[in-house]
């Protein structure tokens, strides 16, 4: 059972739920793969707020994880163990390379201790689970993680537990892929990609239950808008609750609810067949 449910002992159990973490098979890190993670508090370089409600939580080391894997190709790795990450939402799986390489990827479902995983860039190999090649190289209709959004940068796509994307088309120099959220995009074919589905599916059906949990994770309490004063938020300030007539926003005034905020002149925009979401709240037709 992947999910645990405790007796009703206390006011923080009752609604709580534990994730057994079944995938795990091994309980301690490699030394030689972490590196420290110091707190920030949602504080850029010059000590200014830019991310709100962050800060505390418990203490971390960050696990270097493997995104490129192109330095791997053709060399076999075993799995040594399926290790839990505090910094992410998936398992990760410490791999042990044929000429004594240790490193650490993104835990897929099926991939157990003692498997043998390979990347490739030239040619197509064995579509197994963790097994990493070009979009060119996979068979269509399989899923896959850990996808490149341009060849050489790493894997930025589908990272988090449960996360898959479907390969339906290929034609020219792009793939076409069906992401988790329903947007359709367009990726280059000579982009990596690890075949099958990232573990730990059941992430999402834990429940934290009370408060200190969620402060653990270094989540700090957020104020509503309306509740504070008028010049602390748009949102603040009048004689009673009153939104003043305008959209959710937040204390800078970027829309809060679903506008658009990307800047299309940096991101893959042109990409996209499909997105995710064809109406957005408070955005003009």
């Amino acid at each position: 059972m992947a999910i645990r449910v405790y007796k009703k002992t206390s006011a923080g159990r009752r609604f709580a739920s534990v994730n057994m973490h079944v995938e795990v098979t091994k309980k301690t890190p490699e030394k030689s793969l972490l590196a420290p993670l110091p707190k920030k508090g949602g504080r850029n370089n010059s000590g200014k707020i830019t991310v709100r409600g962050r800060g505390g939580g418990a203490k971390r080391q960050y696990r270097r994880i493997d995104f490129k894997r192109r330095d791997r190709a053709g060399i076999v790795g075993k799995v040594a163990g399926v290790e839990y990450d505090p910094n992410r939402s998936a398992h990760i799986a410490l791999i042990q390379y044929a000429d004594g390489v240790k490193r650490y990827i993104i835990a897929p479902i099926g991939l157990v201790t003692g498997a043998e995983v390979m990347t490739s860039i030239d040619e197509a190999i064995d579509p197994n689970p963790g097994n990493a090649m070009p979009l060119k190289f996979i068979p269509l209709g399989l899923e896959v993680h850990c996808i490149e959004m341009q060849p050489g940068r790493g894997a930025q796509i589908c990272r988090s537990a449960g996360c898959t994307a479907k390969l339906s088309n290929k034609e020219g120099e792009y793939a076409t892929l069906v992401m988790p959220s329903g947007e359709i995009r367009r990726v280059h074919v000579n982009c990596l990609a690890t075949i099958g589905q990232v573990g730990n599916i059941d992430h999402q059906n834990r429940r934290l239950g009370k408060a200190g949990l969620t402060r653990h994770l270094g989540r700090r309490p957020i104020t509503r808008g309306v509740a504070k004063s008028h010049h602390a938020h748009p949102l603040g300030g009048g004689s009673g609750r009153s939104k003043g007539n305008r959209p959710p926003c937040g204390p800078t005034g970027v829309g809060a609810k679903g506008g658009r905020t990307r800047n299309r002149k940096k991101h893959s925009t042109k990409l996209i067949i499909r997105r995710r979401r064809s109406v957005r709240y408070g955005q003009l037709k």
